[in-house]
């Protein structure tokens, strides 16, 4: 993604001219913790025929699956090379309209129109691999509930990282590193809640000191 002209004006950009349409594209932090956190509790209140240290490794592997899973959506969804107007479009509502109006406090989160879809399509891949190809279902809660609670870290470390101050230690980090994605390189730097995979695969380009 080349660089984006930075609008500055506080008014959100319009993305659809329907009302409805629009109201989809508006999101608040809290409203993805009141959506999501019963769901992880759920997921794992309904773990069941694996013990509580196993249901414990379950999440935490979600946990990792989730840093991978950020790194390539960010990477390879987000920031997609368009080679057609409608695709420009599409990228453009995706996550170009955030590049050109960073400081948007409504499109900072991942509204759940986008989120639903993005969550039911890894359930049903872990489902395919653990479920269906390893004969081990049980683990497919504790599984989406790890991966669950490393999104919805993404997303409140995403928000933070615009709108608090984050002034020391890794938090300061976490900042300046998204702030040079922003700012310095677009096509890097794709790590939100962890800068890990960004060193795995060479993508770490203006890190920040």
């Amino acid at each position: 993604m080349a660089h984006t002209k930075i609008i500055h004006d506080e008014t959100p950009i319009r993305l659809f001219k329907s009302d409805f349409m629009e109201f989809f594209t508006h999101i608040t932090p809290q409203a993805i913790v009141i959506i999501w956190l019963p769901v992880v509790f759920l997921l794992l209140f309904t773990s069941s025929g694996i013990s509580l240290v196993n249901t414990t490794i379950g999440f935490l592997i979600g946990l990792f699956v989730w840093t991978l899973a950020e790194y390539t959506l960010h990477r390879f969804v987000f920031h997609f090379p368009p080679k057609t107007p409608r695709m420009e479009r599409i990228t453009f509502l995706f996550h170009g309209v955030h590049h050109a109006q960073p400081q948007c406090k409504t499109r900072l989160v991942m509204p759940p129109v986008v989120a639903l879809p993005f969550a039911a399509l890894f359930y049903g891949l872990f489902w395919l691999i653990l479920g269906t190809g390893l004969g081990a279902p049980e683990w497919v809660h504790p599984l989406t509930a790890g991966f669950l609670t490393g999104y919805l870290i993404y997303d409140l470390t995403h928000y933070a990282t615009h709108h608090w101050p984050m002034r020391s230690g890794y938090l300061r980090y976490l900042k300046r590193y998204h702030m040079a994605h922003h700012f310095k390189n677009p096509d890097g730097l794709y790590g939100v809640s962890s800068s890990a995979w960004d060193y795995v695969f060479g993508t770490t380009a203006d890190k920040p000191t």
